[in-house]
Formats: structure tokens, sequence, C-alpha cells
């Protein structure tokens, strides 16, 4: 925990950078335009990029051996230098270079959001398989590798590694200013949901060398804990920024974690009451948003497009308790940030309400790697504009280039929110602007071909689901929607 003058000194300076808030004369009007200000400012927004540390077997002795504040040494020194293909998680020459560019964007930023899945995918999986095969033994089953302590403790210790280098690359990026974050699905020993023993190991990484000391201490760590969730009161500002863990709201472990899922949402209803009381306004985090798993039920249709079912992303009574409790504080949520499926996408969760989503650096699911760096009033909170920049793996450009800004390739000026909305019926009208969107889905990679993990584009016959899946959150109004397209 910081000292009494560490954090004084922290607060000092993190005020002067937040300076910008402060500032009046918003020319906003009623009607939700706006024009640029002296006092909007920016902040880069970044997810899912899934570190492969096993992306070079031969260095996995070595990092085993090591300790975080090696790893980047040694990372530089493999014969592999060229970043991440389509299909894979994200590797050391991959990382660099989004890092690299994201301090280029920097700009006055006071601050910068990662949405979640800092490790790979099938993470204990392949450490295991590396760390029997160094000792010349086949991978046993489930049930005696957890029965192995000592197999499980080097797994945990090398998880919790990964994550300390990881962040470290980002706090050596990004310098002083805080990093406001949300668990992923894949932060976890599991490989599938932040459970409480990873929990408890990373509360501290995550408070010190993510959110800098920005939070009450206890407080986060009662809730981060507990649930992987917490809030933060930005000094010298009205904004509060609320991290949810709505991985909680996805997977079904039992009894324990539907009592954890439960508790959050008591815990989210009365922050927001908090907030409100207090007069400030608050930035939503999550990783999964609601709403229906666009990819898997567009796999679903039918000769004719139709579907008879949806794939949702949260358990039903989880999201109807959620947009209840929304309801109860319009206006308190002026932007709603997501992210897991990796794509460029929003959705129109509530009235006034949409959540975007940042697509990942990962190319998993055969997007180009991409980041957002989003304007915003500092007398609203509100979203003005967002430029993506992407890196094309294509043709392996230097470093990450700006790939389309919203205002500008949609031609709708004002209020992000509002302008999503407006978008939102024009993209079922007008072929230009749905095109766009549906290159802009996958940061520009427009593939023709199963690629990587059999990811496949979107068609004439899947763009319904994709479309509806914006508007509606209801399982059988999406159904519905994609019927009568």
């Amino acid at each position: 925990m910081k000292s009494f003058y560490e954090y004084k000194k922290f607060g000092v300076v993190f005020l002067m950078g937040m300076l910008i808030f402060s500032l009046t004369g918003c020319t906003g009007t009623g009607n939700g335009t706006n024009t640029t200000t002296a006092n909007n400012f920016p902040v880069v927004v970044f997810s899912d990029v899934h570190f492969n540390p096993f992306y070079d077997p031969s260095l996995f002795t070595a990092l085993v051996a090591a300790d975080a504040d090696q790893w980047a040494g040694i990372f530089q020194t493999s014969s592999i230098t060229a970043p991440s293909v389509w299909g894979a998680d994200t590797n050391y020459p991959l990382l660099a270079l989004a890092l690299s560019s994201i301090k280029q964007n920097l700009g006055t930023s006071p601050l910068i959001i990662y949405t979640g899945d800092i490790l790979g995918h099938n993470f204990p999986k392949t450490f295991f398989k590396l760390y029997y095969g160094n000792l010349g033994v086949p991978v046993p089953d489930d049930a005696a590798i957890e029965a192995d302590v000592t197999a499980v403790a080097a797994m945990k210790n090398f998880t919790d590694k990964t994550v300390a280098f990881f962040m470290d690359q980002v706090r050596s990026t990004v310098g002083d200013i805080p990093v406001m974050f949300a668990v992923g699905n894949s932060d976890s020993y599991l490989g599938a949901l932040p459970e409480p023993g990873f929990l408890s190991n990373t509360a501290e990484l995550y408070y010190t060398k993510f959110l800098n000391g920005a939070a009450d201490h206890q407080a986060f760590l009662t809730t981060f804990t507990t649930g992987g969730y917490y809030s933060v009161d930005l000094p010298g500002t009205n904004l509060m920024v609320i991290g949810l863990n709505t991985v909680m709201f996805n997977y079904d472990f039992g009894d324990t974690a539907k009592s954890a899922a439960n508790a959050e949402l008591v815990w989210f209803d009365s922050t927001l009451a908090s907030a409100q009381a207090a007069g400030k306004k608050v930035w939503l985090l999550m990783h999964i948003p609601p709403g229906a798993d666009k990819y898997a039920t567009a796999q679903s249709v039918d000769s004719n497009g139709h579907i008879t079912t949806a794939t949702m992303m949260w358990n039903a009574d989880y999201q109807a308790s959620f947009l209840e409790t929304l309801s109860k504080y319009p206006g308190l949520i002026t932007l709603t940030l997501a992210a897991h499926t990796h794509m460029d996408e929003y959705r129109i969760v509530s009235p006034g309400i949409l959540a975007d989503t940042t697509p990942s650096i990962a190319p998993y699911f055969g997007n180009n790697p991409a980041f957002k760096v989003f304007t915003f009033s500092g007398d609203t909170f509100k979203a003005t504009d967002y430029t993506s920049l992407n890196y094309d793996l294509a043709t392996n450009p230097e470093q990450f280039n700006s790939y389309y800004t919203f205002s500008t390739a949609y031609l709708i000026q004002g209020f992000l929110n509002d302008s999503l909305l407006q978008l939102y019926p024009e993209l079922a009208t007008e072929n230009a602007k749905q095109q766009l969107y549906r290159e802009h889905y996958f940061s520009g990679h427009n593939y023709t071909v199963p690629v990587g993990n059999e990811f496949y584009p979107i068609t004439d016959k899947t763009w319904p689901v994709y479309w509806c899946g914006i508007g509606h959150m209801d399982e059988q109004e999406l159904i519905d929607c994609v019927n009568s397209y």
C-alpha cells in the first residue's frame, strides 16, 4: 500500500493531468450535437491482447526460471520476430508493436482503458503440455494434473508472472496515468473464469500496476477479491469508473458462482445510487456484453436466413436484473465499453446506454489487430467521436495506422451515443454504410475463406443476425427481428 506521501504525490501529478476535465465552456446543445471545444480530451482503449508467452516453446525453460522483469530480454532472443498471424494469440513482437503505437497515440489522455483478457487461450493446457514435455513424460489426464500439487503451483506461478509482465509492459508504455480495466474470461487459472484464487493472487498487481493507486485500497481489495469488480472516484472530477466482472453473468459454475453474481448485481445497484446521490457521472467497463453471441447465432441460420433460437451472452435472469438496474438511473452512465467478441461492433443495451466493443489486439478470430482512441467532452464525460487504428497483417507495416474515424466514415456528428443510435436504422437501409460496418467489423481483414479458427465473414444471409443483435438484447425479440428482416 502506498504511504501517505506517495499517495499525495501521485494525487498531485494525477490532478495536474486531469485539469482538462475542469474546463468549462462546452458548446454542446440540448439536441445532442456537440462541436469541438478546448476541453475535449482523448482516451486510448484496447482489449483482448491474449498474450501468449508460449509462442516460442524453446524459451519456456528460461521463462520459468526468470522473474517477470527479465522476460522482455528473453523474448528478444527469439528467432521469431514477425507479429502473430490470423488465427493466433498475441506474441511478443505483436505486443511490442501494439504498445509502441498506443504510446504514440496517447496524446493528453489522462487515463487508459483495458477491457480484459490478458492471458492467451488455453493457457493452463499449453503450460502443462510444455511442463510435462520438459520432464520427458506424457501429459496426464485432468484428474492427475489436479492432484499434482507441484505442477499446479508451477502453472499458477507462471500465470502470475505473465500477468505481471504484461502489466509492466503496459505501465512502461503509459507512464503514471491509471489503467482502468475489466477482467476477462481468460484471466484465470482455469482458462475460463476469473476464480477467487486468481483474483486474490493478482489483486495487488491490478491495484498497483494498473490502477496505480487511484482507488481506495481496502475498498478495491474487498470487492475485487470477492468477485473481480470495483469502482474508482477519479480525483478532481465528478466521474466514477466502474469495472464490472460480467464473466460472472455468462458462465454457470454452481451455487457459489451464482451467489457471487447476485452479490455483484446488488453492489452495482448501490454503487450507481451512490454515484447519483453524489452528482457524479459514470463510465461502465465490462468484458462480456449483454445480448446475443452474434457469431454463434449466425451459424444457425437456415436456408432462408431464419433462426429458431439464439445463443445469448448472459444468463437471462442476470441480464434482466442488470437492465432493470440501468433503468433506475437514466442519464447517469455516459460511457459503456465492452470487449470479448474481438470485433468492432456496438449494442444498444437500453435506452440511452450503448456499449461500444473495442476490437482485439489478438487476431485469434481472423480480425486485424486494432484499438481505439476516443474523444470526450470534459463537461459531459460523453464520447464525441473515436478513431480506430489497425495493424494490417496482410502487409505487416512498421506500426498500427489510422483505419477510420467514426464521424467522417459514417458522416454523423454529435455525441457518440446519439450518433450510434442514428446509425442503427441506416445500416439496414443504406448499402454503403452497411458495407463499411461489415468491413470495420473485422478491422479491415475482409477474407472470403475460413481462417485459423474458422471464423467466417458476414454474408448477406447472416447480416440480419449481426444487425438485429445491435438493437435487441432479448432473445425472442432478436429472433423476431431476424426472421422479419
